[in-house]
């Protein structure tokens, strides 16, 4: 029995009509927000399957549900963004890309990739890209933002969380109340690990800063934990230091263990908070008799943030500051040293872990948004407070969503 045909009532919205608003003149919007659920012709595509052999087991690039979102963008032109690390792989995914998602052309940027801030949704629009893989970072820069529609691949890896947990369990005493962290290539290990971990560590927790996942930490955004909760360790799971010594400068008085899940080795670390909380104050003191400021704003994808350089301009000219604006995709002690004549200090708003690891190298303050903000007095100096500056809490917020007037985030309250 065929179902019966009604006419549609006034003011109601037809299937016809919704493809004539799809097909309506230039510009059309672009398609960000997608079915997610990828068919069983791609998840048991044999030669898809067979070819995706060529990339380590335990990497999930997450070839299915990118030939999907392909597809389902009827994209031709594809741009894939990695970080050194995996920019190993590219070639062999654009491969795939190209035999079993209807992709044209490849285009794979080669420019350093430090992190999703550096999310290079431009240069993929200037050369014709109709769809950015960004591989190995969370959504730090929304997909609402971005100029052509972007995927987030965080390549997730699996390693032996058995081990992990056998590691924990042998060097902490049961009940010591732990914090679990990493970075975000491991966070499904961390959550399994947990499971396995609470019943000898009930209080264990993984902490959260939004908008980052639970246990994500970046190299300039940190949860901070609340020192009433009495916790004892930080575990966090990484093969290097950078986004570790975020989470420590964040959280000074907290003893951090690293496990590194190639080397498969738990290791206690260490941070020299008291020499960088020195040498960023004298930056900073030494930056309150500056007359000529240089604002950088960074260019390397999407690093700089025009918003923090029209709060810096605007406090710096309020104070009679003279301010010349300029753009670099890298900040070295060499750029800013061939114009050391014309400034008397720089507040650099790309990375500002460049300031706190390597401010010493600058032959002139070279500040963060946050110093250049407590220079000007716009904000307290984190020196203020009573107690050993070492343990004064310096700010590692800069994505986060409840950060100060400093912070890059993009999903402010």
């Amino acid at each position: 029995m065929q179902p019966q045909q009604t006419e549609p009532q006034p003011g109601t919205v037809t299937e016809q009509d919704q493809q004539l608003v799809v097909a309506a003149p230039s510009p059309a919007p672009i398609k960000r927000f997608i079915r997610q659920q990828v068919p069983d012709s791609i998840l048991h595509n044999e030669d898809l399957n067979t070819a995706m052999r060529a990339l380590p087991g335990n990497y999930n690039f997450e070839i299915h549900k990118t030939v999907w979102r392909i597809q389902q963008a009827k994209a031709t032109t594809v741009a894939l963004q990695f970080p050194e690390g995996l920019l190993m792989y590219a070639c062999v995914i654009a491969d795939l890309l190209e035999a079993f998602a209807g992709v044209r052309h490849a285009l794979v940027l080669g420019d350093v990739t430090y992190g999703a801030c550096c999310v290079d949704d431009f240069s993929a629009a200037a050369m014709g890209a109709e769809l950015l893989v960004h591989y190995g970072h969370s959504c730090l820069v929304p997909v609402d933002v971005t100029s052509v529609p972007c995927l987030y691949v965080f390549v997730d890896i699996a390693i032996d969380v058995d081990h992990l947990v056998d590691s924990v369990l042998l060097n902490f005493a049961p009940r010591t109340r732990l914090s679990l962290a990493g970075t975000i290539q491991f966070s499904s290990a961390i959550q399994l690990a947990k499971q396995r971990l609470s019943p000898t560590f009930p209080s264990l927790t993984i902490p959260k800063i939004k908008p980052l996942s639970p246990g994500e930490v970046l190299g300039c955004t940190a949860p901070v934990l609340d020192p009433r909760d009495g916790f004892q360790a930080l575990v966090f799971v990484a093969d290097g230091r950078f986004h570790l010594e975020a989470f420590m400068i964040a959280n000074p008085s907290l003893p951090a263990y690293r496990y590194d899940p190639y080397a498969r080795v738990l290791s206690q670390e260490s941070y020299d908070h008291a020499g960088m909380r020195h040498t960023r104050r004298l930056a900073v003191e030494a930056s309150r008799g500056a007359a000529r400021w240089g604002v950088i704003l960074g260019t390397l994808g999407r690093q700089g943030n025009p918003a923090i350089v029209d709060t810096l301009q605007r406090h710096l000219a309020s104070r009679g500051r003279c301010v010349t604006t300029m753009l670099l995709s890298e900040i070295t002690p060499t750029k800013l040293a061939a114009m050391a004549p014309s400034f008397d200090a720089w507040v650099q708003v790309a990375c500002p872990r460049l300031s706190i690891d390597w401010g010493e190298g600058f032959g002139q303050p070279t500040l963060t948004p946050y110093e250049a903000l407590v220079s000007l007095g716009v904000v307290d100096p984190w020196w203020a407070e009573e107690g050993p500056e070492a343990l004064q809490p310096y700010p590692m917020d800069y994505y986060s969503s409840a950060g100060g007037d400093w912070g890059s985030s993009y999903h402010k309250k």
